[in-house]
């Protein structure tokens, strides 16, 4: 059964940094780039992020170019979200997923893709 885990998440003050992570299995991590997303309850789904497959191609959404870095390790089907200079506006739980397009300028996944559960990110001002 394909499964994507996220982990990371927890309560930061503002300024802070957090790592997140997102462990796949079930399926060839090496075939598929990888998105993050995040949600606020009531607001539609924003993609954060992704990577592709070769790692050459990034996005960042621009509210968070410059803080956020991702990054995947093929040794261990895992993905990374290091995110530095936490603002009370990241606050959102944040999912990663297999992405249908990643390029430069945005990142599609939809219900056809593996998507995780989600994990908590809660940034104090």
């Amino acid at each position: 059964e394909a499964q994507l885990v996220e982990s990371g998440g927890g309560l930061v003050q503002a300024g802070g940094s957090l790592t997140l992570s997102c462990v796949a299995s079930g399926f060839t991590f090496d075939d598929y780039a990888i998105g993050w997303f995040r949600q606020v309850a009531g607001k539609e789904r924003e993609g954060v992020s992704c990577i592709s497959v070769i790692e050459t191609v990034q996005y960042y959404a621009d509210s968070v170019k410059g803080r956020f870095t991702i990054s995947r390790d093929r040794s261990k089907n895992t993905v990374y979200l290091q995110m530095n200079s936490l603002e009370p506006g990241d606050t959102a739980v944040y999912y990663c997923a297999t992405a249908g397009t990643c390029v430069p300028r945005t990142v599609i996944s939809d219900d056809k893709d593996y998507w995780g559960k989600g994990t908590l990110v809660a940034v104090s001002s």
